[in-house]
Parts: C-alpha cells; sequence; structure tokens
C-alpha cells in the first residue's frame, strides 16, 4: 500500500553540471547538491551573476594575495556572512575554520541540514 503522506526523494541537477552515463543530465541527492551549493558559492567571485552581482564569496581574489592568518580570520568572517544570506534556508551553520598554510587556504564547514537534521562537513581546499 503507499503511503500518501510520504514524499518522493528530491533529486537535483549535479553541480558541475554535466551528462550522465545515458547521456542525459546528471542528476544528485540532496545531501550532494547542499555541498554543491556551498562549493558554488565559496569559488564564485562578487560580480559573476548577472542577477545576483553580489553573490559569492570573493575567495578567488586572494589568487594573488599572501596568505596570512590575519587573511585567513578576516575570510572566515565574510564566508560566514555569505553561507547565511545566501544558504541559510537550506542550512545551519554549525562552525566554519580557514586555515592558512605556505599557498593553500582550507576550509572546513560544518553544518545541519534543515530538511533532513542531518549534520554534514565539507572541506574545501583552494592554491592561493
Amino acid at each position: 500500500m503507499i503511503n500518501k503522506t510520504e514524499k518522493p526523494p528530491l533529486i537535483t541537477i549535479a553541480y558541475p553540471w554535466h551528462f550522465d552515463s545515458r547521456g542525459r543530465t546528471a542528476l544528485t541527492d540532496p545531501n550532494t547538491h547542499v555541498r554543491d551549493m556551498l562549493e558554488q558559492l565559496l569559488f564564485t567571485n562578487p560580480g559573476e551573476r548577472v542577477n545576483h552581482p553580489d553573490f559569492g564569496s570573493g575567495l578567488q581574489q586572494l589568487v594573488f594575495a599572501p596568505t596570512s592568518p590575519e587573511i585567513a580570520a578576516a575570510l572566515q568572517y565574510a564566508l560566514k556572512a555569505a553561507i547565511q544570506r545566501w544558504l541559510g534556508d537550506v542550512l545551519t551553520l554549525q562552525g566554519l575554520t580557514v586555515i592558512s598554510e605556505d599557498s593553500t587556504l582550507s576550509i572546513t564547514i560544518q553544518y545541519v541540514l534543515k530538511a533532513t537534521g542531518e549534520t554534514q562537513n565539507a572541506t574545501f581546499t583552494q592554491q592561493v
């Protein structure tokens, strides 16, 4: 018997956009989709989106900047604000750390998915 109160699983388009093995648009699950949205937010420069010119984190603008603990701390606060603004409806930010070592920035984000209540961790690394 079909339970009418159960919702079908949400399937979303994978990022970056690509074809699957059948030649169709690749799809992904909601947990991966939220991680993909975080990646888009982190690696998009403000001004790249036509209808959202303030979308993005500015992380890519640090390519020619020297890394230091001060830059990492400033980036941490900027990233928190961007995540809460753009993704606050789908996740609750639990923690965010930015570590600057040599020419590498490591960003670790802990969050709770609002739809499921699951705690997730995502780590992103950028050479600068």
